[in-house]
């Protein structure tokens, strides 16, 4: 059976893949499996067809990716975003670089200067914007303790979560818990 891969930029969450899919459908492709990121459809996708899609996701703030480099880009953001997100076995310290370049399959160097070159930031820098936005989330649901969230989110102490949410966020958790800001950013604008 033919199928076609299809790179999707902006997508975050379970809703982005279910509207993704219904799109996809609403087109008419059958899609065979809709992750974060990407799309694989039955057939053999033409130009004429890959335009429709892309003005359709683009519609829904979605980006269709066609070049190699915004693609290996998009699946770094993609797998940062679902391994603070939605692993739950991101508890404890984790070598996120040795990570990228066994799921990637490209030096861990390369990955972080093609990734800076474009995005204006490094890929650890994004990766303490995304926990700094996990953090957030914790705190507003108020379910668990600051040290609770500090081991969940992969901090070696409450004390380094602290010094880090308060120079991005400019605040301690602890007075951010007390204000109640609930001004989360969305995970595609972090």
């Amino acid at each position: 059976m033919e199928k076609t891969s299809l790179s999707i930029k902006n997508m975050v969450c379970n809703r982005c893949i279910w509207a993704v899919e219904q799109e996809l459908i609403n087109i008419g492709l059958k899609p065979i499996k809709v992750v974060l990121g990407e799309a694989i459809v039955e057939g053999t996708v033409g130009q004429e067809k890959l335009h429709i899609i892309g003005k359709n996701l683009q519609q829904k703030g979605f980006e269709l990716i066609d070049d190699k480099k915004s693609r290996l880009i998009e699946s770094i953001r993609t797998d940062v975003i679902n391994y603070i997100h939605y692993d739950d076995e991101l508890e404890g310290n984790v070598n996120f670089s040795a990570h990228l370049t066994r799921k990637l399959g490209y030096d861990y160097s390369y990955l972080s200067n093609l990734f800076s070159s474009v995005e204006g930031i490094t890929i650890e820098k994004y990766i303490i914007l995304q926990r700094i936005e996990k953090v957030k989330e914790l705190l507003i649901y108020d379910e668990l303790t600051l040290s609770e969230i500090a081991y969940k989110t992969g901090y070696s102490s409450v004390q380094h979560l602290s010094n880090q949410f308060k120079k991005i966020i400019g605040m301690s958790p602890t007075m951010f818990k007390k204000i109640r800001i609930r001004n989360r950013k969305p995970l595609d604008k972090v």
